[in-house]
């Protein structure tokens, strides 16, 4: 399934890093595509779309 989020405040690779790595903690086989420019977030995974949301958020990242 593929879940689009607006995540603010990525502002560099580290932190497209982070969000990847995020949501790959909670789904290993997630596919995840960034668009730092446009706040844009791209997963494909099997995961609840609240888990990604929670796992990103975690990371200190804001989910709009």
């Amino acid at each position: 399934m593929q879940h689009v989020f607006e995540v603010q405040g990525m502002t560099c690779g580290h932190c497209e890093k982070a969000v990847t790595q995020a949501v790959q903690r909670t789904d290993p086989a997630a596919s995840v595509r960034i668009e730092r420019a446009q706040n844009h977030v791209e997963v494909e995974s099997t995961a609840e779309r609240a888990a990604l949301q929670a796992a990103i958020q975690e990371e200190g990242y804001k989910v709009a």
